[in-house]
This record gives C-alpha cells, structure tokens and sequence, in this order.
C-alpha cells in the first residue's frame, strides 16, 4: 500500500504546494521507478480548486519526475489513496483554507459539512501522517493551531510541522518566536527549515521542480532543504 502525506494548514500562502511538489520530486528522485520498472514511485494528488499544483504540473510535462492527478471533487477515489498499489508514497496538496463555517460552535467535527469538507475528511481518512508548514510570522499561529489541534489530533494522525520559507535576511526574531510557539504547544517540529529563495518562487513559471534547478551554488543551497527535510522525514524508506 501507498503511504499517504497530507499537506495541510487552514492558513493559505504558507506553502503547501511548494512543499507537495518538491518533496515529491525528491522523493522520487531517491526511489527512482516504481514496481513495474518505469513508473515513477511518487504520486501528487491536488484537492486544492484552486489549482496552483495543477498548473505547476502542467507546465513541466514530460519533464514532471512524479505522476500527477488532480482530484478536488472526488471523494470515492480519494477515500481509496492508500489501496494504490503502484506507487510508495502519495503527496497530497489541500486548500488555503478549511471549510468550518458550518462546524462553529459546535462540538462535531471542524471540517463542516460542505463539498470541501468532505474531501478534505477522505483525505484525512487515508492519510498516513501530516506535514503542517507553517510561516515564521505570528499571523501564522492561530490557524496552525486549529489545524493542529482541531483537525489533526483528533484522529491520531502523527504530525510534523515545517518552518518554511524563512528569509535569513529578516534576522532571526521571527524564526526563533515561531519555533519557540511550536515547542510551547508540544507539537513535534523538524529540525530543518526551508529557507527563502527566489528560485522557489519562481520555479512553477520556469517550469522547473528542486530537482531540476541549475547547478549554481544559490540553487546548490536551495536544494539542501528539501533534500535536508526528506531525509528527516524519513521519505526514502521503501
């Protein structure tokens, strides 16, 4: 069976595709083929309407190093991640934002009822463990802590939070304040953080994952991260 990532944070803008697509493109540069020989062994699912993964995707082609789907409204196939049997590992990328209007105030599940919340649940369903990113700034904290303890704790999910994109050049204040705010509510945290660099940002629109960046040393250092952060995450294990 397929083990199940989830990229999730009610908070939009903290990187969630960049994140989704990169550590799929590592990880499947470390596992190479998949059972049959040529597949890739990585497979990124976007729930995310909105689409920016799809597009991403769209714009590399032949060259995307992992098999791609898009699947924002399709609960049945969803709920059956785990059942796929021809890749190791599933990467999947879920809105900016958490369908809980319908839920507040009251004490049943977060998610709400609505379409979106219904996706997001067979996710949540299938997954093997979550990855939150989370910004270092202190907008960033309240959603990650509805989504971390709301949404996530409740099923007994194991959870990593991902500094990322953190911008050396803004000083330490910030990093230092975020990592303390994670420790501070118990939660397991990596030790690597993704740092900023413009050919993250730019990577969808040169048609280019982490895996494929030029060989300069500024692409060398912005590489390391998420080389860093898979092996952390233990996402080379057969």
């Amino acid at each position: 069976m397929a083990h199940v990532h989830v990229l999730l944070n009610q908070k939009g803008g903290v990187g969630k595709s960049t994140l989704t697509v990169n550590l799929a493109a590592v990880t499947a540069e470390v596992l190479g083929g998949g059972g049959d020989g040529d597949k890739p062994a990585v497979l990124a699912v976007s729930v995310d309407p909105q689409g920016s993964t799809t597009w991403w995707s769209d714009r590399l082609g032949e060259s995307l190093p992992f098999l791609f789907v898009q699947a924002d409204d399709d609960v049945e196939r969803l709920a059956q991640l785990k059942n796929i049997n021809s890749v190791q590992h599933i990467f999947v990328d879920t809105p900016g934002w958490l369908d809980v209007s319908s839920a507040r105030g009251k004490k049943a599940d977060p998610l709400g009822d609505g379409p979106a919340a219904k996706v997001l649940r067979a996710v949540l369903d299938a997954a093997d463990d979550v990855i939150v990113p989370i910004e270092p700034e202190p907008l960033a904290f309240a959603p990650t802590a509805f989504t971390v303890n709301k949404v996530v704790k409740p099923r007994n999910l194991p959870c990593r939070v991902v500094i990322n994109n953190w911008d050396p050049r803004d000083g330490e204040t910030d990093l230092r304040d975020t990592q303390a705010f994670v420790r501070g509510n118990g939660w397991n945290m990596t030790n690597t953080v993704v740092r900023h660099y413009k050919v993250h940002t730019r990577a969808a629109a040169d048609r280019t994952v982490v895996t494929q960046y030029p060989a300069n040393r500024v692409s060398l250092q912005a590489r390391e991260d998420f080389y860093k952060l898979a092996l952390e995450l233990r996402l080379g294990a057969q």
